[in-house]
């Protein structure tokens, strides 16, 4: 009979997101994964398979959850305007710890795609469904009269997705809060009705 498990899968696996998010999946060790997680080496491998396997499963969790919780952001405005300039600007104003680490999703991208076929596929899916519901939204604030009408809503969801991962890549890279406090204001002011 094999040994019981003394952990809970879903426990672990969070312990293991920071780990990635901070040091990315090729300077992550199995040995930073073993102690962070609090289990052991063999544990990890029945478990998840690899390190990629966890990799995986890390993004997918992490992903899921920064998009849900993006678009409850999004969607606690008193406007759609508001909302989106209230998600930039915590973006620019968060402590300089917090975006020196930047974001799993686009640290993924940057490490791993094109060559890895899976992270492509997980990203562009998690990047389809958040442009989807940007789409969304940007046609509720062009019926509230909030962003110009004439503005291509599939064009604008494009925009502030790449806003928002270009100023990820640039908050990891040490840019300060007052230049991306101005990528903010100035994206919010591209999509304002006049």
């Amino acid at each position: 009979m094999g040994r019981h498990k003394e952990f809970e899968r879903e426990d672990v696996l969070r312990r293991a997101i920071p780990v990635f998010w901070e040091k990315g999946f090729a300077s992550t060790s199995t040995e930073d994964l073993v102690q962070a997680m609090g289990i052991g080496r063999q544990s990890l491998y029945d478990t998840f398979g690899d390190k990629r396997g966890l990799f995986l499963e890390a993004l997918r969790v992490y992903t899921t959850e920064s998009i849900a919780a993006l678009l409850k952001t999004l969607r606690a405005g008193p406007t759609v305007l508001e909302a989106i300039e209230r998600v930039l600007v915590e973006l620019a104003e968060a402590h300089d710890k917090v975006r020196a680490r930047g974001c799993m999703g686009v640290n993924a991208i940057c490490e791993l795609v094109p060559e890895d076929a899976e992270v492509r596929a997980l990203t562009e899916t998690t990047g389809g469904l958040l442009e989807a519901h940007l789409k969304d939204i940007i046609d509720e604030g062009k019926s509230q009269g909030d962003i110009a009408r004439s503005i291509d809503s599939r064009a604008a969801a494009r925009f502030i997705g790449a806003t928002l991962s270009g100023m990820k890549v640039q908050a990891k890279a040490g840019v300060s809060s007052e230049a991306l406090r101005d990528v903010a204001t100035f994206a919010v002011n591209a999509l304002r009705s006049r």
